[in-house]
């Protein structure tokens, strides 16, 4: 039954030839590369181009052993952020530094942590005039509030420069010096 079926159904005419088929000649297709050959490039693809170089912290202006979290943590100044909550202590350094964290408790998933700890490195690699404007070095520990992920970088760096302007006007009242001698005498 299925036989008949299909032999009823099939047509026995064939096709008829397109007239401008086309051929692979001895000298092969000019526009196109073989397997073997790479197509040629219109522009030269650089991966470390100049803009991207010299972007990120350098070692020395980062925190990295959790005893300095812990020192900063216990003996510094707390502020908090919509963003971030903030701890600053002054130090005896050439330059800033930058601790940052965001806690799984906080945060949530790691690209989600990844993310928060971009956004807060950024925001304060682009602050460094206002950091340049406070007399007295500081350590500074950045901790990551979950409203963070739903911002883009230019939230958290105008809060981020707001507090380090209000960080300014304290360390002019000469609070940190006065911090930094005592530590200092003990």
């Amino acid at each position: 039954m299925e036989r008949t079926y299909a032999e009823e159904n099939i047509s026995t005419e064939q096709p008829t030839p397109r007239e401008e088929a086309w051929f692979q000649s001895e000298d092969g297709d000019q526009e196109r590369p073989g397997r073997d050959q790479t197509p040629p490039c219109e522009r030269t693809q650089e991966i470390n181009s100049s803009p991207l170089l010299g972007s990120g912290l350098p070692r020395e202006d980062r925190i990295a052993k959790r005893a300095d979290f812990l020192r900063v943590y216990e003996n510094g100044k707390r502020f908090e952020g919509r963003f971030m909550t903030v701890f600053i202590l002054p130090v005896n350094k050439d330059s800033h530094r930058l601790g940052v964290t965001a806690t799984k408790k906080a945060i949530g998933k790691a690209h989600d942590r990844n993310r928060a700890k971009r956004l807060l490195r950024e925001s304060f690699r682009l602050s460094r005039a206002e950091l340049s404007a406070i007399p007295v070095k500081l350590d500074w520990v950045l901790n990551a509030r979950r409203s963070l992920l739903h911002v883009k970088v230019d939230k958290p760096l105008a809060e981020f420069r707001a507090l380090a302007a209000k960080v300014a006007k304290i360390d002019a009242e000469g609070l940190f010096a006065t911090e930094i001698t005592k530590r200092s005498e003990r």
